[in-house]
């Protein structure tokens, strides 16, 4: 019985270290900062690995009520704002987005409007890399959805 329970302990000790690494600086880190949209389900904003900040999908949701904004344009602004809120909590720009993902309800009527928002928060050229698809059907039947992954290198690693 003695046996059983060092073999148990040392499988509990080996368990608890592989779990300790997983919060380490050189693992995974959930990103959620404040004033930023609240999850609805069982996903986060973002996580950063290494370098790199991966947002999940951003919509035209207002951080102050947690509900949609009103009008395309303005729904599509607010979520690349609340993209970039996301992005900036851990020190990275627009003009840090290595690459886009943008999903929309209907590609003829929402594209142009995700390029024009799109040239105006970044001003100018390089774009980064960007995926647009048109789906059937959004969360809460939205328009658009925007994720992007950024480059953004920890401060004295």
């Amino acid at each position: 019985m003695v046996t059983r329970v060092l073999i148990a302990t040392g499988l509990l000790l080996t368990v608890t270290a592989a779990i300790a690494q997983q919060v380490t600086p050189q693992r995974v880190k959930t990103i959620s900062p404040a004033g930023a949209i609240k999850p609805t389900g069982t996903w986060n904003l973002a996580t950063r690995a290494g370098d790199f900040l991966f947002v999940a999908g951003m919509r035209g949701i207002d951080p102050q009520t947690n509900t949609l904004v009103e009008g395309d344009e303005a729904r599509v602004r607010q979520a690349f704002l609340n993209m970039r809120l996301v992005a900036q909590s851990e020190g990275a720009t627009l003009n840090d987005t290595v690459r886009l993902v943008v999903f929309v309800s209907d590609m003829f009527r929402f594209r142009p409007i995700v390029n024009k928002v799109q040239a105006e928060l970044w001003g100018r050229e390089p774009y980064p890399p960007r995926t647009i698809v048109e789906v059937q059907r959004l969360n809460q039947d939205d328009i658009v959805e925007i994720e992007g992954t950024f480059y953004a290198p920890r401060v004295g690693k």
